[in-house]
């Protein structure tokens, strides 16, 4: 299998979420992050001991930015054809088959990746066995 040119480590600055004000408090209010707009905010102000807002110093290393653990990028392939695409790119890219492809498709798709020697992350998914045929 072909392994990615990229062997920068992938440091993460926060792996927990940023949740949204007061959504420990209110069961209505959702966790989801949305950014505080009232005049008299605390989270909004920034005052000390409050939860952190989302800020561009948070950001991923540039080299390291929608890296898979695998050292790869994702690229959606829906056909055979598009793999094609990914031959000159098979050490920094790995396929990903969309999730609306057929079993019957993924085989095809699966078995071109293998001969042009391109990763492909979810090959495994919706391949029947021979025993249950």
């Amino acid at each position: 299998m072909v392994a990615s040119l990229n062997k920068t480590p992938i440091v993460k600055k926060r792996s927990k979420r940023f949740s949204r004000h007061q959504s420990d408090r209110y069961h209505r209010v959702a966790p989801s992050w949305r950014k505080p707009k009232g005049i008299d905010n605390r989270v909004r102000r920034r005052f000390k001991g409050q939860i952190p807002m989302p800020k561009i110093g948070y950001g991923s290393n540039q080299k390291t930015r929608h890296l898979l653990p695998s050292g790869f990028k994702k690229f959606v392939v829906r056909n055979p054809k598009e793999l094609e695409v990914l031959l000159m790119h098979n050490r920094t890219y790995a396929a990903e088959i969309a999730h609306n492809v057929s079993a019957q498709k993924r085989a095809v798709i699966v078995a071109r990746a293998k001969q042009l020697n391109v990763a492909v992350t979810n090959a495994h998914a919706r391949l029947r066995t021979e025993e249950q045929e």
